[in-house]
Formats: C-alpha cells, structure tokens, sequence
C-alpha cells in the first residue's frame, strides 16, 4: 500500500513506532496500534509536566499551557513569560543530533484574557542516502516543525476558555523518490492546519485548598499528504484530555498537588487486517467523522475502546514556592504501543527565573521509548508578577 511509504522511512528510523505507538502492517492479533503524522505534537514539550507522568490539563498555568490546556492561560499570574526546553531523542542509542525544541511566550493582555504563542521544531539529524555500493550519494536533513497563536478568556472568576490556531510542516523525505514496489512515488513535504479549544474551571475550597478540572481537544485539523496518491494521507495526532488537580497548603512552607490525566487520540482504530477494502473506507474518513467514530470503532468492542485511554498520574511538592520535587507515571496498554514509565523531576524558582528538570524511566520492555533515561531541562523567565 502505497501510505506506506513515508511511514516505512520513519520507522527505518525508529521514531514513529515508539513516539506514538505508530504500525504499519497489522494483523490479526490483539496489538492494534493507531498511526498518526507528526506524533511529535504530543510528546511533552516541558521538565514540569515530564516529571510528573505526562499530566497537564490542569496543573497550574506557565508558559507551556498552549500544550496541556490553553484555556489555562487566563489564569496566569504573571503579565508576561518566555520558556524553553531542548529534548533529545534516542539518546539511549546514543544519537547526538534527534532534539526536539519548544519555545512558548505569552502575554496577559488585561486581568480576564492572556494571549500566547509557541513553536514547536524536530529535528532528526542528517541522514546519508547510500548507494548500493555503500557510496554517500545525497544526505537527507527530516524535520517538522509547529507554530500555533493562542488566546484564552475568563468566562467567570473560576471558568476559562482558550483556542489555538496552528500551522504545521513535516518535511521527512525531502522530495525523495521511492519505490514500493507498485512503481515510483514522489514524495513533498506534508503541510496542515488545525485548531486547539479548551475549558479549565479552578476552584478555592478554602485559604489552603484548591482543585482544578480541564478538558482540552488539540490538533484537529486537515490530514497530512506527504505524495499526490490519494492514499498517502495520514491523520494528525487529535487528541482528548480530562483531568483534574488536588493542592493543599499545608503551611506557608510546604504544599503538596495530586493530578491525574485520561488521554485518549480523536482518531479512527484502523483495520485488524490488511484486507484492501477496509483500508480504502478508512482513508476515505473525514476528519470530523473519524474523531466522532473513534469513539466506537474498535473492532473488538467496548473492551479495545478503553485500551485506547491512557492514563497519566502525578505529585508535586513545593518548599516555600521555590524548590520542587515532583514523581509520576505514564500508564498506555500493551495492545495500543505498550508505553510505560515513571518519571521524576525537580524544579527551582528564584525571582523571575525558573528552571525545570526531569527524568524518564521505562518500567517495561514491551515498547521502547526514544525518551528513556533522557534527562529534560526547562528554562524560564516570568516578567512583572502582578499584584492585583
């Protein structure tokens, strides 16, 4: 099948598989992965929520909210922030130069709404094409890159709502010609456009307690076409996140949070075969009516629906709004790419300066992950706290 071709590259690469538990030939085991373009779109951007499990749809609001919740933006304390993070990519394999980047900024335009903006870029390094002879005949350099305009309000003083807007490029061969076997197919970069929207609601029990619940949708938008071939198009990674936090200020020293987040792709569960017929209605699909049919299209009922949720717990515990020390776990089932880790961190703020650290630990040989034993360093500068 001729969609197969740019994916057979990124697996050559061993990025697809294990980022987002993408697969290419299925078959009629239990082990029914969903393939998405671009899965770089959901790997965690930062060293806060990297060190708790992966959760963020309602951890409190910073710089990197355009990922987890933008509508979290609205209730952001500071005016005006800048945060970065460099990640790199198999470094288990000791490949120097996969990193994925992020750069997130923001501004709180008035006390109700804060506007914001990110950029997201992979890189995977240069790649040399061969010959048959072991001869170096061109030298490929795939990347993909993000960059998305947010914006959220205060609906009241406890709800939110934000939106995104992003354009996205993933450019993975390079104009590169192949054969599949079926003749040649030229390859292009992939372009799309999607959009983010998302509700958070926070909530003060009492001077010392609070909790936080948010719903966020992210990356739905327009299929990715890397050739002209019809069939050469492939899903973004939409996404659905619920989740909610616990904080309790135990003195004015000492808090500690609790979250916990339900992850689940807004993409259809592709066929359990390769039978022609039912890949031709699947990447006949609409967006929209894939996303609605993710849902209840597992071939093995209701039992596969709830395979497909992962979930991702976390702890946080702040001394004196200045150290941090924070543990998680990410949780997908075997049969959906297997991933499982647990994950620490460490955080630090001072002034306007804040720096985030994190560590991920696979606890299965299952799947592998190109971020095992990665170290993930976050920097940050908050501009003009406010006093309202």
């Amino acid at each position: 099948m001729k969609r197969l071709t740019f994916l057979t590259i990124l697996v050559a690469l061993g990025v697809a598989a294990s980022a987002q538990s993408s697969w290419i030939g299925q078959s009629t085991s239990k082990k029914n992965y969903i393939s998405t373009g671009m899965p770089i779109l959901l790997i965690a951007p930062d060293g806060t929520s990297s060190g708790m499990g992966d959760v963020g749809v309602a951890t409190t609001p910073d710089a990197y909210s355009a990922h987890w919740n933008v509508a979290k933006f609205a209730f952001i304390e500071n005016t005006a922030g800048v945060s970065t993070t460099i990640t790199p990519w198999l470094r288990n394999l000791n490949v120097g130069d996969m990193n994925l980047f992020y750069l997130g900024v923001y501004y709180r335009i008035n006390p109700r709404s804060t506007a914001a903006a990110s950029l997201t870029y992979f890189t995977l390094g240069d790649i040399d094409m061969t010959s048959i002879e072991g001869e170096v005949v061109n030298v490929l350099h795939p990347n993909e890159f993000a960059v998305d305009a947010s914006y959220a309000l205060k609906l009241s003083d406890n709800l939110s709502l934000g939106a995104s807007g992003r354009y996205m490029r993933s450019d993975l061969t390079n104009g590169q010609t192949y054969n599949d076997g079926s003749g040649n197919t030229a390859t292009h970069a992939a372009n799309s456009l999607a959009a983010d929207i998302g509700l958070y609601y926070q909530q003060t029990i009492d001077k010392a307690q609070e909790f936080a619940l948010g719903a966020f949708i992210s990356n739905l938008g327009a299929k990715l076409s890397y050739s002209d071939e019809d069939n050469d198009k492939e899903f973004l990674p939409a996404n659905l996140r619920l989740g909610g936090r616990y904080t309790n200020k135990i003195d004015d020293y000492n808090k500690v949070s609790v979250m916990l987040d339900f992850n689940k792709l807004l993409v259809p569960t592709p066929p359990l075969n390769n039978n022609t017929q039912e890949w031709a209605e699947y990447n006949r699909l609409g967006v929209i009516q894939g996303a609605i049919q993710s849902f209840s299209d597992a071939p093995r009922g209701m039992s596969e629906e709830l395979e497909e949720v992962q979930i991702s717990a976390g702890a946080e515990y702040w001394y004196s709004e200045t150290f941090a020390f924070r543990a998680g776990y990410f949780f997908e089932h075997e049969n959906k790419g297997g991933r499982q880790y647990a994950t620490v961190g460490f955080g630090i703020r001072y002034n306007y300066f804040s720096g985030d650290f994190s560590y991920l630990i696979p606890t299965t040989t299952i799947s592998s992950n190109p971020l095992s034993h990665t170290i993930r360093i976050s920097i940050g500068l908050d501009l003009k706290p406010t006093k309202e």
